[in-house]
């Protein structure tokens, strides 16, 4: 299998506005987040990638277009890995639905949390989890084992799919911080994902490329871990 980055979207507009955006249309971003899309060339500089998936979304999309424009990539939009649909709440400042008693089982219980008028993150994990996976086997396939792609989606969702790859529950994953313009990385393989980078907000990423397998390394298989942890 391959290794995927996770790239939360730069700053919207509506980051700082203290609401819920959620799916609202349009939403897009604001002056600094332009500037994280921009600088995404550079972080990137080292590392050679197969492919660009992102959310539909306008904010998802506009954070991957200079880096996409850069490479000649094509943007392959992925609705499984939208934001949630937060329904009823969607568009409501924070400060309001923090007095809602679905907020403290969001927080604490999140596997039983549904939007009213939404769907449950359960719902949303399912589909993000199988979107990353299915787009993960079909790009190994396409560029082999030690190819490289990228993923723009939002906060949650990314949070989900790396809670799913560090075999936590869904209960746990509002311990995970994906801040925006975050990369996250996870390489995975036939026996289990290893996670790589968490919310890294730094420029060298060329660490993260995949080096050619040795011999015995080919023996042991891909997806054994180091015992006593890797040696660099």
């Amino acid at each position: 299998m391959s290794t995927v980055i996770l790239l939360r979207h730069g700053k919207s507009t509506a980051n700082g506005s203290g609401i819920l955006a959620g799916r609202t249309p349009n939403v897009s971003l604001d002056d600094s987040g332009r500037g994280q899309a921009e600088k995404l060339v550079e972080r990137l500089e080292g590392v050679p990638l197969a492919e660009v998936v992102t959310s539909p979304m306008l904010r998802c999309e506009q954070t991957v277009t200079p880096l996409a424009n850069a490479r000649g990539l094509a943007k392959v939009a992925e609705p499984g890995l939208s934001e949630v649909d937060y329904g009823e709440w969607t568009g409501r400042e924070l400060k309001t639905l923090a007095k809602e008693p679905l907020w403290r089982v969001v927080q604490a219980h999140a596997s039983a949390a549904v939007f009213p008028g939404g769907e449950g993150l359960a719902q949303m994990q399912a589909r993000s989890v199988a979107a990353v996976r299915a787009h993960d086997r079909r790009i190994a396939a396409a560029h082999g084992d030690h190819a490289v792609w990228l993923l723009c989606s939002h906060g949650d969702v990314i949070k989900a799919i790396l809670a799913d790859a560090l075999g936590q529950h869904l209960d746990a994953f509002q311990r995970i911080v994906v801040d925006p313009a975050s990369i996250s990385v996870v390489r995975y393989t036939e026996i289990r994902p290893f996670v790589l980078r968490v919310n890294d907000l730094g420029g060298d990423l060329a660490g993260i490329v995949p080096p050619e397998p040795k011999p015995d390394e080919k023996e042991q298989g891909s997806g054994d871990a180091a015992v006593g942890g890797t040696t660099g």
